[in-house]
């Protein structure tokens, strides 16, 4: 049994294919306002996973982005793309991460993509921060097993990196302590880019 709302299909999509749609039908399912309904896209939990990671992308920074892109095309370009192969990546199921039942007959597990949706929703809560990358390295299938987490992300202009860094990693501590049962063994973040809310573009 796999775990509620953010659990995928137990086979990994075939590469820019979630659930029967790519990544370009569900940007311009985006950019239409999610209209109309389309049941095969809101039904989906990867495609779901794949609209909240862009909606943030969009949200936080498409204006400066844009105006960027008109500087600094290429570096902009390969910036947004490499985003969108991370939210790609990650909505994929991967590994089933176990959870306890007191009834031993039960079989409950998060998917690997629930887990990194939780890791990245607890970044995304964060004010002037974009999530890039988020890998879990080590056995999440054996219960007890060290786990370390590797995020990266980049910042609003003006932000402290430390205090960020520690921010992000206490938050990302927290929803794992209250959602999983992970042994994490350490959490790595990386400040790997800086954004400027004015548009003029990365540092």
């Amino acid at each position: 049994m796999t775990s509620d709302d953010s659990a995928l299909p137990g086979d990994a999509a075939p590469d820019d294919d979630l659930d029967g749609h790519t990544m370009d039908e569900l940007s311009d399912y985006l950019d239409r306002g999610r209209t109309p309904y389309d049941a095969s896209i809101e039904n989906s939990a990867a495609c779901r996973l794949a609209l909240t990671g862009m909606t943030r992308l969009q949200e936080l920074s498409w204006a400066g982005m844009t105006k960027q892109s008109r500087l600094d095309p290429h570096r902009d370009d390969a910036w947004i793309s490499g985003l969108l192969d991370t939210i790609k990546a990650e909505v994929q199921s991967g590994r089933d991460v176990p959870l306890s039942h007191p009834d031993a007959t039960l079989r409950l597990a998060l998917t690997e993509a629930a887990v990194r949706g939780m890791i990245r929703r607890a970044g995304d809560t964060m004010d002037g921060v974009i999530m890039g990358r988020c890998q879990l390295d080590g056995d999440v299938t054996t219960p007890g097993a060290p786990v370390r987490v590797d995020v990266s992300a980049s910042i609003r202009f003006g932000m402290g990196v430390d205090r960020v860094a520690d921010e992000l990693r206490e938050r990302v501590a927290s929803a794992l302590r209250r959602h999983t049962e992970l042994v994490v063994d350490g959490i790595d973040v990386t400040i790997d880019d800086i954004y400027l809310e004015d548009g003029h573009g990365h540092d």
